[in-house]
């Protein structure tokens, strides 16, 4: 009976902790290397008519982008709404340069070969 009971303890303990991971982790960033990119004009943009009517527009940008080394790169990337010109931004890529997700930084947290670069 004890047996029983630690073994439906452990599989709601396990069943737990997968949920938080679940809800915590953002896969789009986990395991990503990290680029920068100062936003410019977006390259083009793409609306798309959904079936209620409504017009959903893309925004789509091509620009150069830069390691933490300050190498560049050529990155392509899009966002659903028309981001800040003149923004940093902080890229997540994968090994294949597609970029996955990103978030905005300030000037002063640019590593200093990036902001050479910029």
């Amino acid at each position: 009976m004890k047996k029983i009971i630690a073994l439906v303890i452990s599989v709601v303990v396990l069943f737990v902790a997968a949920v938080v991971v679940l809800m915590t982790v953002d896969f789009n960033r986990a395991g990503k290397d990290n680029v920068y990119v100062q936003i410019d004009e977006s390259a083009y943009t793409e609306e798309e008519k959904l079936d209620n009517g409504e017009v959903m527009k893309t925004y789509w940008y091509e620009q150069p982008a830069y390691t933490e080394d300050g190498e560049e790169i050529h990155v392509e990337f899009s966002a659903q709404k028309e981001l800040r010109q003149g923004a940093y931004l902080m890229l997540y890529v994968n090994k294949d340069n597609e970029v996955s997700s990103y978030d905005e930084v300030s000037e002063s947290k640019l590593p200093d070969a990036v902001e050479e670069a910029l």
